[in-house]
C-alpha cells in the first residue's frame, strides 16, 4: 500500500511542476460512484483540451504486456509477477466519468505512468509512459471542452470528495468482482454465449455484451 502511495504522490508532483495550474485542474485519487459500483482514479486532470485520467504503476525490472492481454508480466531479478493490464482499468474509468460527467469519451484522454526503475521489454501502446508525463499530456491542444463546462465538471468532481470511503470502495469492488450478471470491467450485462470455433467449440461460457469494445469472459 505504502508503495502505491509513494508511486501516487510522485506522479502528483511531476503533474504540479509540468502542468500550468491556470489550465490544468487536478484532483488526485478520486472515487466516483457508478450504476455498477465504484471507482477509484489515482488522477483526474481537467482542462479545456479534455479530461486525462492518469494512472500510476510503481514498479522495477522488465514490464512486458500488450493492448490485448488481460494480465502484464513483471520480471525482477529472475522472478516473475503478474498484474492486471492497466489499460483495462482505465478503460472502465473513462465509461464511468463519461457517464457520470456527462461528457463524450473522445473527450477523455487515458495514460498509464510508470514511476518505477522499470524497462519496458516489449513495445506498448504511446499512452503508456515511463517518463514524459507532462509533455504527452501537453500535445493535446485542440480545446474541447468551454469554461463552463471546465468549472461545471471541477464542480462534480469536488462534490464527491469525501462522500464514499475507501473502506465502501473496496466494499464495492469485492460485490463487482463476485457478480455472474455485471461485467466488473465495463459494467455492461453478462450473456451467455458459445464458442464457436476450436477445440472447445460448442462449449458454454458467460461474456460481456459490450464486445468487441470488452473482451471479458467468465467461465
Amino acid at each position: 500500500m505504502f508503495k502505491g502511495w509513494f508511486g501516487e504522490r510522485k506522479t502528483q508532483f511531476n503533474l504540479w511542476f509540468s502542468l500550468n495550474k491556470e489550465l490544468y485542474r487536478r484532483f488526485h485519487d478520486v472515487i466516483i460512484p457508478s450504476d455498477n459500483g465504484t471507482t477509484q482514479v489515482d488522477h483526474v486532470l481537467v482542462s479545456p483540451f479534455g479530461l486525462f485520467i492518469v494512472e500510476t504503476k510503481n514498479l522495477k525490472g522488465w514490464i512486458f504486456g500488450s493492448e490485448e492481454k488481460p494480465k502484464w508480466t513483471q520480471v525482477v531479478y529472475g522472478n516473475k509477477y503478474s498484474f492486471q493490464n492497466p489499460l483495462r482499468q482505465t478503460h472502465r474509468h473513462k465509461k464511468v466519468l463519461s457517464k457520470y460527467l456527462d461528457i463524450k469519451e473522445s473527450d477523455i484522454q487515458t495514460v498509464v505512468c510508470f514511476v518505477g526503475d522499470s524497462t519496458f521489454k516489449t513495445e506498448l501502446p504511446s499512452n503508456v509512459l515511463s517518463s514524459g508525463l507532462g509533455l504527452y499530456i501537453k500535445q493535446f491542444q485542440d480545446t474541447v471542452l468551454s469554461n463552463n463546462e471546465v468549472e461545471r465538471i471541477c464542480s462534480l468532481i469536488i462534490n464527491t470528495e469525501g462522500k464514499i470511503s475507501k473502506r465502501e470502495h473496496i466494499r464495492s469492488l469485492q460485490d463487482r468482482h463476485s457478480s455472474d450478471t455485471v461485467c466488473p470491467r465495463c459494467g455492461s450485462d453478462l450473456v451467455e454465449r458459445t464458442v464457436k470455433q476450436g477445440s472447445r467449440t460448442g462449449a458454454q461460457f458467460v461474456g460481456c455484451s459490450g464486445y468487441p469494445k470488452c473482451k471479458f469472459t467468465l467461465n
